[in-house]
């Protein structure tokens, strides 16, 4: 989600409470992974292995059939307003303590990614692995974070681990192989690319396609499914924009992630994926509109 209007002087909470404008765009994120977590989004569940019973980032919606949903993250909307003020270096400690532990620093560090304290989210993401060290597997924002903060070598790691407990897991070995190609002392031409399971959405399928055939052939048919929705077309954009910049062309990979950021879909869901292509302009200095 991008980035409220600045003629945008506050937004109300799913308790009615007023928050700032710079807490917009968070508490959007919070109440998309909300709407998941319960259910109430559309987008395909991939199968995965049962989680700890306290994991905060998908265990609590598993389904009858051993799903969960992607990206859920269990964010009642009772903990919005509050999580978003923990994500200001000025809420008062007795705000922060409040949203311990493991599920809310969670929530905590995912609020401050979304406003781009990229270091400051991966703090509360080692909070949680070292308060709950079964988690780690399943810490795939701390992943995103660890990518953006240049530490390729830990975020391919924390990847590795999320496909190891959830060999379906095609999004998590994307990123892997995207940490992989960014390392210098991996590089593009030596990136693995993990083998996975069946991903449901029709989307991840032709990514990974791409980045295992890593032909032109596979760029043109993930840019064909862009017409399929509006959610195929932010997810083929974003990762034709990271397949590009992996490779070192920056050019189009400005191109196509600028475009991903801008679209509808990037302003009004709320996903996660959504606020991370608009971190990723920020951090290139790339200007959105």
């Amino acid at each position: 989600a991008s980035a409220p209007p600045a003629t945008v002087a506050s937004t109300t909470s799913a308790e009615g409470a007023t928050m700032p404008a710079p807490a917009t765009s968070t508490a959007r994120v919070l109440a998309f992974a909300a709407r998941r977590s319960n259910g109430e989004t559309r987008r395909p569940r991939a199968r995965t292995r049962a989680t700890p019973a306290s994991a905060s980032s998908s265990s609590s919606s598993s389904s009858s059939h051993g799903e969960v949903p992607r990206r859920a993250a269990l964010l009642a909307p009772g903990v919005l307003a509050a999580a978003a003020a923990a994500a200001s270096v000025s809420a008062p400690p007795a705000a922060r303590a409040a949203l311990d532990p493991t599920s809310s620093l969670t929530r905590r560090g995912m609020a401050k990614f979304v406003n781009d304290d990229v270091e400051g989210s991966i703090a509360d993401f080692d909070l949680v692995v070292r308060g709950a060290p079964r988690m780690e597997p399943y810490m795939w924002q701390r992943g995103l974070s660890l990518y953006y903060a240049e530490r390729y070598e830990d975020g391919a790691a924390q990847f590795r681990k999320d496909v190891a407990v959830n060999p379906n897991d095609t999004e998590e070995a994307i990123w892997a192989f995207l940490c992989d190609a960014r390392d210098p002392n991996v590089g593009f031409d030596r990136a693995d690319l993990m083998r996975t399971g069946p991903d449901p959405r029709r989307y991840m399928r032709a990514v990974y396609d791409l980045f295992d055939a890593r032909d032109a052939a596979s760029d043109a048919a993930l840019e064909a499914v862009a017409a399929l929705g509006p959610v195929d077309e932010f997810y083929s954009l974003l990762y034709r924009g990271l397949w590009r910049e992996a490779r070192g062309d920056e050019a189009g990979a400005r191109d196509l992630l600028v475009a991903a950021a801008q679209t509808q879909y990037a302003n009004r869901s709320g996903d996660y994926m959504a606020a991370l292509a608009l971190v990723h302009c920020k951090r290139r200095g790339w200007e959105v509109r």
